[in-house]
């Protein structure tokens, strides 16, 4: 049996959410079954699961948009914007009876979801992989007690997954998936291979934070940053949080290598409350997310598009 695990790629939850799905189809299937692992993106030049991708015995599509294929026969995905339009939900549903097909906004992270159905429709024990569980929740979620701690890199747990959503591809996802599945998180983390990767990355995040600062406007309640002026490596999603503290919402928009990208969020600590469904809002504009925080994506050279759909966003969430 060979089944191929397409996941969100270059995010800390999909690998997790592919390291307890695998789990569960080892004990579903046998230990015998066999693993490609795809990493799929919105961008421009990313992977997406086509029936070219999707060509194992079993396939399956997680944290991801649902794909209406034929081919897919394992489904979990916890985004409000799942699905494009009404014909691919009622596909989705035509396939729930099979027992393979989880979709659950209410869930924090699908790595959590995917455990949570593992143990409780499978009896499939997740037993040495609740660290991990713990971590892709926190981290989907923005569950962190302050932004400072969401941005902490001293923590081995958040440089993984800052070298997960820099380096997340199909190579580094089928390195790191038996590798999490054998041995603990934290060892994982530490490991020299890990901290190899992440040295080459650890100054982009302190020039990337510099660059918020330097570039940061802020629009009554939303901090607006325009980062179009040169290609981003990569962008950290609570910098705003933690320069502008009482700022309620972030709009982001940054030139990277395969796209522009609109990044939103809503600052848990800001003491407001979130009084606009982000994800349906990027959803508009062919994007998408979760209630409080969502992303769209451009084409590479489409740059302007992105500053004048950033700033439409901005303008409406400033009230």
């Amino acid at each position: 049996m060979h089944v191929v695990v397409a996941t969100h790629g270059h995010c800390f939850d999909g690998l997790a959410s592919a390291v307890v799905f695998t789990r569960l189809i080892q004990n579903v299937e046998g230990a015998s079954t066999t693993f490609a692992y795809r990493s799929c993106g919105y961008g421009e030049g990313q992977l997406t699961p086509t029936d070219e991708v999707l060509s194992g015995d079993q396939n399956a599509v997680l944290d991801y948009r649902f794909a209406p294929t034929e081919r897919l026969t394992w489904y979990f995905d916890h985004h409000r914007t799942a699905f494009a339009n009404d014909e691919e939900r009622q596909m989705f549903a035509a396939k729930q009876p099979t027992g393979r097909f989880f979709y659950e906004p209410a869930y924090s992270s699908c790595t959590k979801l995917v455990c949570e159905v593992a143990r409780e429709k499978f009896g499939v024990s997740v037993a040495g992989l609740e660290n991990l569980v713990h971590w892709a929740d926190v981290i989907d979620s923005a569950a962190f007690k302050d932004p400072e701690e969401a941005l902490d890199r001293t923590n081995p747990v958040m440089r993984l997954a800052a070298v997960v959503e820099r380096y997340g591809d199909d190579k580094l996802l089928t390195e790191l998936v038996p590798k999490l599945l054998q041995r603990p998180l934290d060892e994982i983390a530490r490991a020299q291979e890990v901290e190899k990767r992440y040295a080459k990355i650890a100054g982009q995040h302190e020039r990337f934070v510099e660059r918020v600062r330097a570039r940061a406007v802020q629009r009554g309640r939303v901090v607006m940053v325009d980062l179009t002026d040169e290609v981003l490596e990569t962008i950290g999603k609570f910098v705003t949080y933690a320069l502008y503290p009482r700022a309620v919402y972030s709009v982001i928009v940054g030139l990277m290598k395969n796209a522009t990208k609109i990044s939103v969020g809503y600052n848990p600590w800001s003491g407001a409350p979130c009084d606009a469904d982000i994800s349906a809002i990027c959803a508009r504009y062919g994007g998408g997310g979760h209630p409080f925080v969502g992303a769209v994506q451009f084409g590479r050279h489409e740059i302007e598009r992105a500053r004048s759909v950033a700033l439409e966003i901005a303008t409406e969430l400033a009230g």
